[in-house]
């Protein structure tokens, strides 16, 4: 009898940024990295990607990294000194990103994508996402917002979800510790990913 052949496990890729201004250490990247340690159980291959503060990198490795991975679902973090619980970006804007990155550079014409919409929404709807962590057992909070802002996580945001709105999320984080551990920050994110992946499984069905 021949041997069951398992089938190959859908990959989610996360992402989390590199230092920049006051952050020395990104919580993004911190709170990313403990979510790998984490995991999201046996059925989900986790990839994750520590992404420089910089337009031009963003603009050319957030795409190879969806023709690298192919994956299920894409979920850019970022800090936030603003954020105080998770916060759920339901869309992200095309142009204004008159911000310089870490190197001094901006994008051409302040713009993220050339010829693309102004903005664009994610398919993922974030209220429902919301709720599922408010109900959770998890103790960071969530809330959902319209603007995340013109630098490079509204910027990463929307290449993605230029690539595929469907399949793609972005979350702020608050910075460490206020209120949230990494380890808490992390479980959180684990709650959301999962929310995130039960809307889409049931499109699929």
């Amino acid at each position: 009898m021949p041997a069951q052949v398992e089938p190959s496990k859908k990959t989610v890729l996360v992402t989390g940024f590199g230092p920049f201004g006051v952050y020395k250490v990104n919580t993004s990247w911190e709170a990313v990295k403990e979510l790998y340690k984490q995991g999201l159980g046996v059925d989900w291959e986790l990839v994750i990607e520590e992404i420089p503060v910089e337009y031009c990198t963003v603009k050319s490795k957030v795409p190879k990294l969806w023709e690298k991975h192919n994956p299920h679902l894409v979920v850019h973090v970022g800090v936030s000194g603003m954020a105080s619980e998770l916060t759920l970006e339901q869309k992200a804007f095309n142009y204004g990103y008159e911000k310089s990155d870490v190197k001094g550079c901006l994008p051409d014409a302040n713009c993220c994508v050339h010829g693309a919409d102004e903005c664009i929404t994610a398919g993922i709807k974030m209220n429902i996402v919301c709720a599922d962590i408010n109900n959770s057992d998890s103790k960071v909070k969530a809330v959902v917002s319209h603007d995340a802002g013109r630098y490079l996580c509204d910027f990463s945001y929307f290449t993605s979800l230029h690539i595929n709105k469907h399949r793609t999320a972005f979350i702020h984080v608050p910075p460490l510790d206020q209120p949230y551990t990494v380890q808490e920050l992390a479980e959180g994110l684990k709650v959301a990913i999962t929310a995130m992946l039960k809307q889409i499984e049931e499109k699929l069905q």
